[in-house]
């Protein structure tokens, strides 16, 4: 199954390396924002299992 591609994936993909480079930690910061949004519209309520299996979802569809 070929891997989708998340919005800050696809503007990394965009952009030089040396802008890449500056940006780093701010591009980091902002996939594990994003990872955190996809999670939690995800789950419908605070269920563990729940979270687990988003978590899973998001990891098998948009980790590279």
């Amino acid at each position: 199954m070929e891997k989708q591609q998340t919005a800050i994936d696809w503007l990394i993909n965009e952009l030089d390396y040396e802008t890449i480079s500056k940006f780093d930690k701010k591009l980091l910061q902002a996939k594990e924002m994003e990872k955190k949004q996809m999670i939690n519209a995800w789950i419908a309520d605070d269920n563990p299992l729940q979270r687990l299996k988003a978590e899973q979802y998001y990891n098998e569809t948009f980790k590279q």
